[in-house]
């Protein structure tokens, strides 16, 4: 029996990891200011939310979640479980599944994801720290796809038409 995946159940591994709505929210806020006239923290919330309801998204992201939990366990086998544990440079996996989000919406969420996966603001600087217990090879990555989905999807809205150079 396939079991259903759901936005809840999205949200759920999220905050299980210590990630908040408010916190890909804030990814969003400081992302598009720049470019929204009258940007609210709500917009980005709404916009936030219709990005997670896309199945693909919630695949990709318990996806990631799962894989990062098995390193945690040390349940992958060598050499995966040293590459995603340490995060290597030039694993590039993590980004992949990340893409598959981002590419639901476009160049501008590219170009936000770029931006984001570099500079490593808000929460994603939380994720990123390799000196913690947790290991977030993927998630760091996915949040930032999150954000800079949502951020695509109010860019192309009525709401606003802007990206990060």
């Amino acid at each position: 029996m396939i079991h259903k995946i759901t936005i809840d159940l999205a949200i759920e591994n999220l905050e299980d990891r210590g990630v908040t709505i408010e916190d890909i929210m804030d990814l969003v806020y400081d992302l598009q200011t720049p470019y929204v006239p009258n940007l609210t923290k709500e917009m980005c919330r709404n916009h936030v939310m219709k990005v997670l309801a896309k199945r693909e998204v919630q695949n990709a992201l318990l996806t990631g979640i799962e894989l990062d939990r098995l390193a945690e366990q040390k349940k992958l086998s060598s050499p995966i479980q040293e590459i995603i544990e340490s995060d290597e440079g030039l694993y590039g996996i993590d980004e992949i599944i990340a893409l598959s989000i981002v590419n639901v919406y476009g160049s501008i969420g590219l170009t936000n994801f770029g931006y984001v996966d570099k500079i490593k603001p808000g929460i994603l600087a939380k994720l990123n720290d390799h000196n913690q217990e947790k290991c977030h090879t993927f998630l760091d990555d996915i949040v930032g796809a999150i954000a800079a989905a949502a951020s695509s999807r109010l860019a192309h809205s009525e709401e606003g038409a802007g990206v990060r150079d």
